[in-house]
């Protein structure tokens, strides 16, 4: 096995357990850019129903995400991801048959309720080493920025051809080859990652709340998702006015999308080598406002709406991919579980709230109002921002310590608090591990040789 690179096993595991995420979450994403646009002969169609379409399954994912991980501590983490594949196949099943919207609503939360991404990321560490680990995560992490890029280009083009109806029956088809994917390429794990470091503790979300840093995290999240979800029940029907047919709004959305990218990488570069997080996350979210502000202002003009997309897409590509590392960076060692567990609910919480609250605003004030709201809620964000601190470069590790009692283990957390590079240590005995925040002066062999571990 590989010391400096994932090992063979751990490439399968990161690229399938990656394909199963992706193609999920494109079943999800699919639907946000054609939407407003092709289910106008649903019985029931208004704009307030388009947002609830649109965001219902962030309402079943907040409320089941946290839930479904313990319950994949106790009865296995692939029992849990297949069972919810196939919810949300079904789910698929139920929004491709409808012709009302209530049943496209009813079929998006069943979708939801397939709520497998704390049981997908569990089953990651529980199949890696925990050096190794970040490098996994990161794999699924760009997966998930793929497949929303990849849905903005296949979502228009697919439902040009086959329809609405045609869209969701592919959806329940992705989730058919996760299972396929689960199945025949994912091994299955001989021992579970510490918990701490994969699903939510229970005792500990009221105390992830009330951390000012994450709580900052976790309601930016919430608000970015809003405003995602509220800004795709306005904007298709933006462009059309604005003289973009329907079937082109592909060959907008992905050029826009990939501009952004690379628009974005520059902006976390310098992030991490200025360690000056806090300035850029503001700079994002002052983009972010400018693309609204064009939003709102230049509603009939395609050239001011690109440029605006291409702004927002950079903002929001940039936020997305800094919030959970600064979860991770911020979180408490020990409890990255927890901490994530917060963020993922805030973050599908904010998806079904900006549907409901995009597509109210509509149906009351036309788009320019949904922009607006927009706008309000990123200044909002803004404000919160000015008590938010750079976090410190540390990296985290998480090692199996040999120890049988509690002052054993309070001696190994000593111990380990006092080698050089150690920024933070603590010894859980339940789960037989060590959990450290260090920095590049850590040397791993002495903190194995605490922990007596020959691993």
């Amino acid at each position: 096995m590989a010391k400096n690179g994932l090992s063979g096993t751990e490439k399968r595991v990161a690229f399938s357990l990656a394909s199963v995420f992706g193609l999920r979450m494109m079943g999800l994403f699919m639907i946000m850019p054609v939407f407003a646009l092709y289910g106008q002969h649903l019985q029931g169609f208004t704009p307030f129903w388009v947002g609830i379409a649109i965001g219902a399954y962030g309402l079943t994912q907040a409320i089941l995400q946290i839930p479904m991980g313990m319950l994949s501590d106790k009865i296995g983490r692939k029992p849990v991801i297949l069972g919810g594949l196939l919810l949300f196949a079904f789910g698929s099943v139920v929004a491709c048959m409808s012709d009302t919207i209530y049943g496209v609503v009813a079929g998006r939360a069943l979708q939801g309720m397939g709520a497998i991404a704390a049981a997908v990321l569990a089953l990651a560490a529980d199949l890696t080493r925990d050096e190794q680990r970040t490098k996994v995560m990161a794999i699924i992490g760009m997966c998930i920025g793929g497949s929303f890029a990849l849905s903005l280009l296949a979502g228009p083009v697919i439902t040009q051809y086959l329809g609405l109806s045609g869209l969701f029956g592919l959806t329940a088809g992705l989730a058919l080859i996760g299972m396929l994917i689960m199945y025949l390429f994912v091994p299955n794990p001989v021992a579970s990652a510490p918990s701490g470091d994969t699903t939510a503790d229970a005792g500990k979300l009221l105390k992830m709340l009330r951390d000012p840093q994450l709580f900052r995290l976790d309601a930016g999240i919430f608000l970015l998702h809003l405003t995602l979800t509220a800004v795709f029940v306005a904007l298709p029907l933006d462009l059309v006015d604005a003289g973009l047919a329907k079937e082109q709004h592909w060959m907008l959305y992905f050029p826009a999308f990939v501009l952004s990218f690379l628009m974005m990488v520059p902006m976390i570069i310098i992030g991490v080598k200025r360690n000056n997080t806090k300035q850029m996350f503001q700079i994002a979210l002052v983009i972010m406002l400018l693309a609204l502000t064009i939003m709102a202002l230049f509603t009939q003009s395609l050239i001011a709406l690109c440029i605006a997309i291409v702004a927002f897409f950079t903002a929001f590509n940039y936020l997305e991919a800094s919030l959970p590392s600064l979860i991770s960076k911020f979180c408490p060692i020990g409890a990255k579980g927890s901490a994530m567990g917060v963020y993922s609910t805030s973050q599908f919480l904010g998806a079904f709230c900006g549907g409901v609250l995009g597509g109210g605003a509509y149906q009351l004030v036309g788009a320019q109002g949904v922009f607006c709201v927009g706008i309000v809620l990123m200044l909002l964000w803004l404000s919160l921002t000015f008590g938010m601190k750079n976090p410190k470069l540390l990296k985290s590790y998480t090692l199996q310590a040999k120890v049988s009692g509690r002052d054993e283990a309070q001696t190994m957390a000593a111990q380990l608090s006092q080698l050089n590079g150690v920024a933070e240590a603590i010894v859980v005995l339940e789960e037989k591990v060590a959990y450290l925040k260090v920095d590049d002066e850590f040397d791993l062999r002495q903190a194995r040789a605490v922990l007596g571990s020959a691993s």
